[in-house]
């Protein structure tokens, strides 16, 4: 992959400002403080929420173990799509430990020791088998979309971000001459829409391996 370090680091220590109030109809002695924390952009909010956890009200996660299951299902299905699984089942088990203790630990050296193995591909292919993304639409009913989508064109022509949306979702580009009606939102900022995928996958990727794209309305003043 790239040498783009700095950037790896920047999304890895990504920070997003949080606030925890307690439910107006809750009783009392005297009026609960909001409580702020600064959360890691990238970890998962069960591993940050473990204290006075509402579990009257709220479905809790019944343990880390839990989440670690859910993390490594993703790695695993990433990995599919990137190597047809061949980085993953060369692994060993102590290796999956690795990439979760770095990720459960804000570990950045600890978790990108092995998680570069998950990046790395033959520099003939130029890039992966197929980019692991999800996109997010705040107008839809969906969940999300996942479809299998190359790097790469048949021409051996790198595909942009543009590309993945002119084919997923093509009503969130800006038409000629229409006012811009959605944002698109990878680790809260919005990338160029003529960054190459591969870049944006080995770059701006979640720690399970998948890159989270957002599409969101734009805010009117």
């Amino acid at each position: 992959m790239a040498d783009d370090k700095d950037v790896l680091r920047d999304v890895w220590f990504g920070r997003i400002p949080t606030c925890f109030t307690l439910n107006p109809d809750e009783v009392t002695e005297r009026e609960a403080e909001p409580y702020y924390l600064l959360l890691p952009r990238v970890s998962y909010l069960p591993l940050v929420t473990d204290k006075n956890f509402p579990d009257v009200d709220l479905l809790h996660c019944p343990s880390n173990s839990v989440v670690e299951a859910h993390f490594m299902s993703s790695i695993k299905e990433a990995d599919a799509l990137k190597h047809k699984s061949q980085v993953v089942n060369d692994m060993q088990k102590k290796d999956h430990k690795q990439l979760w203790m770095g990720l459960q630990n804000d570990k950045f050296d600890q978790f990108w020791a092995m998680n570069r193995k998950l990046m790395e591909y033959p520099t003939e292919e130029g890039g992966f088998r197929y980019i692991p993304f999800r996109i997010y639409q705040t107008t839809s009913d969906r969940p999300f979309i996942q479809k299998l989508f190359r790097p790469v064109s048949t021409e051996g022509n790198p595909h942009t971000l543009f590309d993945l949306l002119k084919e997923m979702c093509p009503d969130a580009l800006t038409k000629d001459g229409e006012e811009k009606r959605f944002q698109v939102v990878i680790h809260g900022i919005e990338p160029l829409l003529e960054t190459p995928l591969q870049w944006l996958s080995e770059h701006l990727s979640h720690p399970d391996n998948f890159l989270h794209i957002c599409i969101i309305p734009t805010p009117t003043d």
